[in-house]
């Protein structure tokens, strides 16, 4: 069985952020790509309802990037507590998958 795909997600406050980020992941090769989406969000914060505009993040990249791409992440974000989470890629076109795999050194 080959290796796994993952799909890392983060948000950053500001579109410039969230470019800034994806563009060095995929520098590093920690991630084939990253996909920037604006999304509105509602969260609680020290005890307090939060509603803010934010940009979500999504890195494709192998199962075994997930140390180096989530220390990478906690390097360069900008918020005190970033949400970092993956998903794994339960299906995926195989030649997808394999240029994923390719493109990610980890």
């Amino acid at each position: 069985m080959s290796e796994r795909t993952i799909a890392v997600v983060t948000t950053l406050g500001t579109a410039d952020d969230a470019r800034e980020l994806a563009s060095a992941i995929v520098e590093r090769r920690l991630a084939a790509c990253a996909q920037v989406s604006r999304i509105e969000s509602f969260y609680t914060w020290k005890g307090k309802l939060q509603n803010e505009d934010e940009y979500r993040v999504l890195f494709k990249t192998a199962e075994s990037a997930w140390g180096a791409i989530e220390e990478a992440i906690l390097q360069l974000h900008p918020y005190e507590l970033p949400a970092i989470h993956a998903f794994a890629m339960e299906y995926a076109f195989e030649a997808y998958r394999d240029w994923i795999l390719d493109s990610v050194d980890s």
